[in-house]
């Protein structure tokens, strides 16, 4: 997927599939977002990075953490974003440069601007035989020096706040998760892009298992029934933009 916009202006965005995504900024760090570069959707050639600056983590579960502890010990990062209760289980494991912040919070990070967003919908860790507390979960608006700024929502359920949201940071790019199930399907999606009122949006969080069903063409005639005004990208696995 190619784009005309100045590469100056925004990242390069890597879909590594589900929810992880690779933003290479512009001036060479590579932030990563729920690290989960094992995935099953993930193209074998991507699970390697050679590089990551920042890690940012928006709640416990498996398909957003799992490879954190692993990815944190071989490249180092600077700083790795979650709210306590996650920071406090990843200092437990060795992770280095942790970062807290919670809802609502704003930190640098990287140049950038970050801000953790209010979800609905769980946290909890696996470690061993145990479920860890993990937190309220979140999502993460990141705005770039050159003011473009991009939303990765997290895992969540329509809520009337993104309308708030929407206007707070007038998001260029959204990251939505469509899969139901476990967050809001399509139709719920949509009603999110609307609140949001963005310009472009990537659906996340589909297609990795048989019970995430919700689809991306799904999702664009759910958007086109609401008469919605925002492009959708869809983007595979390993696809970049």
């Amino acid at each position: 997927m190619e784009d005309v916009m100045n590469e100056s202006k925004r990242p390069r965005f890597t879909y590594l599939g589900h929810s992880t995504l690779r933003c290479d900024l512009p001036g060479g760090d590579v932030m990563l977002i729920d690290p989960w570069v094992n995935n099953p959707s993930c193209p074998e050639q991507l699970k390697q990075l050679e590089r990551i600056d920042a890690m940012l983590i928006t709640h416990g579960h498996f398909d957003h953490i799992s490879d954190a502890v692993e990815l944190a010990q071989r490249h180092h990062p600077g700083v790795v974003v979650a709210n306590p209760e996650i920071c406090h289980w990843l200092d437990s494991k060795g992770v280095e440069n942790l970062r807290e912040m919670n809802i609502g919070g704003e930190i640098e990070v990287l140049g950038c601007k970050v801000t953790m967003t209010w979800t609905l919908h769980s946290s909890g860790i696996v470690d061993g035989d145990q479920m860890v507390y993990g937190g309220n979960p979140g999502g993460f608006i990141v705005e770039l020096p050159g003011g473009f700024t991009f939303y990765h929502v997290g895992d969540t359920d329509l809520f009337s706040d993104l309308q708030l949201i929407g206007e707070l940071h007038q998001p260029d790019l959204v990251f939505m998760p469509i899969g139901d199930n476990y967050t809001m399907g399509p139709k719920r999606a949509a009603h999110a892009c609307r609140l949001l009122n963005a310009d472009k949006v990537v659906p996340i969080h589909w297609g990795t298992f048989p019970i995430l069903t919700g689809t991306p063409d799904a999702f664009a005639r759910q958007l086109a029934d609401l008469g919605v005004d925002c492009e959708l990208l869809i983007m595979q696995p390993g696809d970049v933009y």
